[in-house]
């Protein structure tokens, strides 16, 4: 069956733009990003947009469709009316390049402020060894495709510019969360997570969840975790006494 349908869609670039109206075919099975794979090929050729997999594995085509940040190519015509108007825009909280493109670097940049995997240092690399059940604990947060979905739905960041300098995003508490969970990890990630990524931030309004593509809980299997971890460390009196004793100790 082919139809067509009315699509809304971003133009410009970092000096500014405008929403332009655009009909388009749409043929039986088709997703969002096929259609605006069609629009660049029939009548707007000079449509900046970033893609690379088409199966939802790259995380390259985010965007926001409808207002919701999605994957364009996970995004079936069929969820919508043939009489719905369908609007893309680029994702919000980042710069605009062009068109849908945007300027993804704040991510790069959190990424590197985040401490590798700590080993413990008498292992060599091939003498690991982990128990099943805690290797599945994190492997959760590997299927992370880096689509930055969760980082661009963050009120933290989205409606608060200058908190992105002291805000790794849910991403990245993510990733702070998998390495504090890691059994080999021997670094203490907890203060770092609070002080220098702004773990504080978040208030577990559970929105980066909810536009996961990969269906990660984010909040309640990494963020709430690291949260109840700080906690601990700074308000559980047993452990502030352990932690003063053996410091008195080292003295």
């Amino acid at each position: 069956m082919t139809y067509k349908a009315n699509f809304r869609v971003w133009r410009g670039d970092v000096e500014g733009g405008e929403l332009r109206d655009f009909t388009v075919e749409v043929n039986e099975g088709e997703v969002v990003l096929d259609i605006i794979h069609r629009l660049q090929a029939t009548q707007a050729s000079d449509l900046a947009v970033r893609w690379n997999c088409k199966a939802g594995k790259c995380g390259s085509c985010s965007a926001e469709v409808n207002g919701r940040p999605r994957l364009m190519c996970m995004t079936r015509m069929s969820v919508f009316g043939e009489d719905e108007v369908i609007t893309v825009t680029p994702m919000r909280t980042f710069p605009v390049i062009r068109d849908l493109v945007t300027d993804v670097s704040f991510n790069y940049t959190k990424a590197r402020e985040i401490p590798s995997f700590a080993p413990p240092p008498e292992l060599e690399p091939g003498e690991y060894r982990m128990q099943q059940v805690d290797v599945e604990r994190s492997q959760e947060f590997r299927k992370c495709i880096e689509c930055y979905l969760c980082q661009n739905t963050c009120h933290v960041v989205r409606d608060h510019e200058d908190n992105k300098e002291q805000f790794a995003g849910p991403r990245y508490l993510m990733r702070i969360a998998e390495l504090e969970m890691h059994p080999l990890d021997v670094a203490d990630r907890r203060e770092a997570a609070q002080a220098e990524h702004g773990l504080g931030f978040c208030n577990i309004t559970k929105c980066c969840t909810e536009v996961c593509p990969e269906h990660i809980h984010i909040t309640d299997n990494a963020l709430i975790p690291m949260k109840e971890r700080v906690a601990d460390r700074k308000y559980d009196p047993l452990v502030w006494l352990g932690t003063n004793l053996f410091r008195r100790g080292k003295k």
